[in-house]
């Protein structure tokens, strides 16, 4: 059975295409899911997140399309494995006689977040097609010979593009950071 047809059965319920899935990907999202927890949780907690992500296959089925089922897959499994770390996180008792020191402050998550916002609207204002090929590449995982074959266009295209992409992308968060006065590291993110 191709993955094409296999989401097709899961979109109808059929629980044969989700055991297909499950075969097919539970090692690949068993590996996503263990390098993000690193030992963290114990091997119940790694298999209910590893599950949770085949159980948020099959309720979002209909709204999937075989483009990149297994990067979908990805994407849900370290989401679904930050959720897990914040919950253990946000569920630690508090006792006074414990000082955690983060050497991580809160100023430094302030001005991550704001220059991952600056770093977000760069890539929005990318012209199409260059926004999309970059969405694609960066954040979705897709090969340049996937995204060339979907998008109907040469891998040297997508290459120049992404390489260009990544020009306009540091010329703008340069200019940011002069503006700013700030520390935007553009080639942190390029």
């Amino acid at each position: 059975m191709k993955e094409a047809e296999a989401l097709a059965l899961l979109k109808t319920g059929d629980e044969e295409a989700l055991e297909w899935f499950i075969d097919r990907y539970s090692a690949y999202v068993g590996t996503v899911v263990n390098n993000i927890l690193k030992g963290s949780m114990s091997r119940e907690d790694v298999e209910e997140v590893v599950s949770d992500v085949f159980v948020t296959l099959w309720r979002s089925a209909s709204k999937l399309y075989p483009l990149n089922l297994k990067g979908y897959l990805s994407r849900v499994a370290r989401s679904l494995s930050m959720q897990k770390l914040r919950e253990r996180v946000d569920g630690l008792p508090l006792d006074e006689d414990i000082l955690i020191i983060d050497d991580y402050s809160l100023f430094d998550r302030l001005d991550k977040e704001d220059q991952d916002a600056q770093v977000r609207k760069a890539v929005y204002s990318l012209p199409q097609p260059d926004k999309e090929i970059f969405l694609r590449f960066y954040y979705y995982c897709q090969s340049v010979s996937v995204i060339a074959e979907q998008m109907q266009m040469n891998q040297s295209t997508i290459k120049t593009r992404l390489r260009r992409g990544r020009e306009r992308l540091r010329t703008q968060l340069e200019s940011i950071k002069e503006i700013q006065g700030g520390d935007l590291n553009a080639a942190k993110y390029l």
